[in-house]
């Protein structure tokens, strides 16, 4: 809860308490602050404005931007912070269930217009008004500087991680190894695509003469810089949950390309075949069976890694595909992309894959898109490993799928998919 007590020159309360906003009080904040309400818990988040209170910082407004909660993709009015009178602290306080986990951040600012007055007044904020706000501001958001838990997200701002008691559980990243072999790092010039790019390969464990299963992860650059996979990879690999491996993580470039190569373009999966894997294979082996090989993404990859699967079966066996934008091309809420409305007319064939399906609950949109996707999987009586999570378009949850759906594609003994 927003303590509204404000401080005295000793940060003490007559009753000996700490006060909000108190040098001493400051000094106990970790980050979010959370109770157990009921079922559910109550969670605050704190700023410390570092140009004091009212009276000497610009500061208007503190737009807090939770994956899940308050972003776009949840289609919400913005929410800000509000400060306690005569202090330098900002709080907000939310319900959340115990299983929630996400990532958030943080944009000040010394303007009181940053988004259009019809948001906060309509029934439901108009999206394209939600984004262009959003879109304006993200580029100055910050990390919680009270939280050692942070990194840089996937549209380039810093973000910060929180998760409650009984969030689900994420095979590797809470144990990661502490040692791991060093990835190669190297330049694929692609005379199809007309570009370069940087892509890594990590392999885990002893080569057995090219038997070691491949998985191509797309947004690569996110899963070796911002969020590096090896430690987990490596953990899960040295207890057998996951076998000796050979992965390959692909660069995008930038948004501009990864928004033109990802969605459904056979053009990059050619040249990933035709040029890449030879490239790959010349220095690490791997096996030529489909039924080992994986295509992972999120977003446009879970699209992208799909579309290569139904396309190129007899290459890309299983697929892992976390919030996929199945709504693609269409944008504004269409459940019937293009990939959903070729398997209705029966020009594409899902039989023979092993797919991992993910979507959170907290991403209306992509989370209807991929429930209409199992649908009709199902009705060709593909079997699916189908995975709800209660979390939002976040690389926070998405790891943990990541890393648990390799071991289901990878494990043939593994519970039988709905």
């Amino acid at each position: 809860m927003c303590n509204k007590k404000f401080h005295n020159k000793h940060g003490v309360n007559v009753v000996g308490k700490l006060v909000t906003g108190s040098d001493a009080w400051w000094a106990t904040v970790k980050g979010p602050q959370y109770e157990q309400v009921n079922d559910d818990f109550q969670v605050t988040f704190w700023w410390r404005d570092p140009a004091g209170n009212e009276t000497t910082s610009p500061t208007q407004r503190v737009w807090i931007y939770i994956t899940g909660v308050t972003d776009h993709h949840h289609n919400s009015a913005p929410q800000t912070l509000q400060r306690l009178p005569h202090t330098d602290a900002w709080c907000w306080t939310t319900t959340l269930p115990p299983t929630w986990r996400g990532s958030y951040c943080f944009v000040p600012s010394e303007r009181e217009d940053d988004f259009s007055p019809d948001i906060f007044t309509a029934d439901e904020p108009d999206r394209m008004l939600l984004r262009e706000g959003w879109r304006k501001l993200l580029p100055h958001a910050i990390a919680d500087p009270l939280n050692p838990h942070s990194w840089k997200g996937g549209r380039g701002h810093a973000v910060s991680a929180f998760e409650l008691p009984q969030a689900p559980e994420q095979p590797g990243w809470s144990t990661p190894a502490a040692e791991w072999p060093e990835p190669q790092c190297m330049t694929w010039r692609s005379e199809r695509l007309g570009n370069q790019r940087r892509v890594w390969v990590f392999s885990t464990g002893e080569s057995f003469d090219g038997e070691r299963p491949l998985a191509v992860l797309l947004d690569g650059q996110f899963w070796a810089e911002s969020m590096p996979v090896w430690p987990a990879l490596s953990a899960l690999t040295e207890t057998q949950k996951l076998p000796p491996a050979v992965y390959l993580l692909i660069d995008v470039i930038d948004n501009a390309h990864r928004s033109q190569e990802l969605p459904c373009n056979a053009d990059f999966w050619l040249a990933v075949q035709q040029e890449l894997l030879p490239q790959v294979r010349a220095i690490a082996p791997f096996s030529d069976r489909a039924e080992r090989t994986v295509v992972a993404g999120q977003s446009f990859g879970g699209l992208s890694a799909m579309y290569a699967g139904l396309h190129w079966p007899q290459r890309f066996g299983c697929v892992l595909s976390q919030s996929g934008s199945y709504w693609w091309p269409h944008r504004g809420g269409r459940q019937t992309g293009e990939i959903l409305e070729q398997l209705q007319r029966g020009e594409l064939n899902p039989q023979g894959l092993r797919i991992v399906l993910e979507a959170g609950v907290r991403e209306p949109i992509i989370f209807r898109a991929n429930q209409a996707l199992l649908t009709q999987l199902q009705h060709m009586q593909q079997p699916v490993f189908w995975r709800q999570v209660d979390g939002g378009h976040d690389a926070l949850c998405w790891r943990g799928g990541l890393t648990a759906g390799l071991m289901t594609l990878w494990n043939t003994q593994a519970a039988k998919p709905d």
